[in-house]
């Protein structure tokens, strides 16, 4: 007897025929194997890609790229966001011209697959510009198999670990006086986060609010922000300080320095500021300079988060690995979507490292929609950096993440339960002008020296 007709025999005694060919391969009534490939065509359909699009708006003046994929099963279609800001034009172009070609004819429901093919695709990878391509596919993707599941894709991430996401807001002046009046408002909402950042005289300064040393009469690609770092690094503690007087310990204070400051500089504020006890002091060093983490470490237990501008996974897997960062900051269309944001989170469960996804205004209302689905199904989740949407964004991507007393609540529709209404997108149409790419390359100190935004 042949083995295969031993095989056969037995399978058949034993009552469980054909369930161990679900998965190595079926026999046809000829004795010839049939491929998984060949099963699944017997019965229904694999659901495809027909079409990728990529929708440009504007509706709050911010740039936001949007990726919808379409498939073969009539009104079932999902959306992505592939938001980067500064290159919009670029990311539409990377989904419009390469990847679509790429995508159009596979199985919507290969996930991991698609996003692993189309990452070695272009051969050099790991930029921000592929990345968002392929995050907005990669949501897109997921949206899907939540609405072909009928269920909110929290519950395709393994439920809820929590009922609702607590976030923080920016608290922000020109002066000590306006940021604290910001904190009591917030405070009032039900906020127990805070990040507050204040205006240093004459400098512009990140998320201030203040002046920016600009003079606006210039053409916009030979404007000049001036920035001095020691100026702004011993305002900081003093801010701090004024807060912690005025509001006690009963609120969560956070700040972020935004790698604008010489990494020894960055040292000594995080220093200055421990005996304040921040929740966090985001982005102290440039991914250029991530070796500093280690020496930052071993100087002070201030709490630290990082990652907004990491796109490759040699940026953020030793910070994780080796415990140096307490919260991770990624931008989740940048990094390539929830399918890569859910390993990352997972990878910092293990190392007590908490999720703070970035959720500034250039990320869509899609792409908060993401955040707070992760944020709700992950057990190492720490905060949101959360926005209210403005009506225009509301009524341009209805079901937006609901924020109220403080928390972000996803919607229970399938999917992301966020849908993008195509025509009034239409009626807040991008503009390069002025060119809002320019803005980051002005900042510079005041003798002419280039500083990283």
């Amino acid at each position: 007897m042949h083995r295969r007709d031993w095989l056969k025999g037995s399978l058949i005694g034993s009552g469980t025929l054909g369930l161990p060919w679900l998965v190595c391969g079926a026999f046809a009534a000829d004795d010839k194997p049939v491929s998984i490939a060949e099963e699944a065509a017997r019965g229904t359909p694999p659901l495809r890609i027909t079409d990728v699009k990529t929708f440009l708006t504007a509706p709050a003046k911010i740039r936001l790229v949007v990726v919808k994929v379409l498939t073969n099963e009539p009104g079932l279609y999902g959306l992505g966001c592939a938001t980067f800001t500064q290159r919009a034009r670029a990311v539409e172009t990377a989904v419009n011209t390469f990847l679509k070609p790429f995508l159009v004819g596979k199985d919507a429901t290969r996930i991991d697959d698609i996003w692993q093919s189309a990452f070695v695709s272009s051969y050099w990878r790991n930029g921000p510009v592929l990345g968002n391509a392929l995050s907005g596919v990669d949501m897109a993707l997921w949206d899907i198999l939540g609405k072909r599941a009928k269920l909110p894709l929290y519950q395709l991430l393994g439920g809820k670990c929590r009922e609702a996401v607590d976030t923080y807001r920016h608290a922000s002046g020109k002066t000590f006086e306006e940021v604290e009046q910001a904190v009591a408002k917030y405070k009032g909402e039900g906020y127990r986060h805070i990040r507050i950042q204040c205006a240093v005289p004459g400098l512009a300064t990140y998320g201030s609010g203040g002046a920016t040393g600009a003079n606006d009469e210039q053409v916009s690609n030979r404007r000049v922000d001036v920035w001095e770092p020691g100026p702004y690094a011993r305002l900081v503690p003093k801010l701090f300080e004024h807060m912690r007087h005025k509001f006690g310990d009963d609120v969560e204070l956070l700040h972020d320095i935004h790698e604008r400051v010489p990494p020894i500089l960055a040292m000594q504020l995080v220093k200055d500021v421990e005996k304040f006890k921040p929740y966090f002091m985001e982005d102290p060093f440039s991914p250029e300079d991530v070796g500093y983490f280690k020496h930052l470490r071993q100087q002070t237990s201030t709490p630290i988060a990082m990652g907004e501008l990491f796109n490759n996974p040699n940026e953020w897997v030793p910070l994780i690995s080796e415990r140096l960062i307490d919260f991770i900051r990624i931008h989740i269309s940048q990094v390539g979507g929830l399918t890569m944001a859910r390993k990352i989170a997972a990878f910092c469960e293990f190392f007590a490292v908490r999720t703070a996804w970035h959720g500034p205004g250039d990320v869509s209302p899609v792409g908060h929609a993401c955040n707070v689905h992760l944020d709700l199904a992950v057990p190492n989740f720490g905060i949101q950096e959360a926005r209210v949407f403005t009506q225009a964004e509301q009524d341009v991507f209805p079901g937006c993440p609901e924020l109220k007393g403080g928390y972000y609540y996803a919607s229970d529709k399938p999917g992301f339960g966020i849908d993008l209404n195509e025509q009034l997108a239409a009626k807040f149409p991008v503009s390069d002008d002025p060119p809002f790419d320019l803005r980051w390359g002005t900042l510079r100190r005041q003798d002419g020296t280039i500083v990283k935004p």
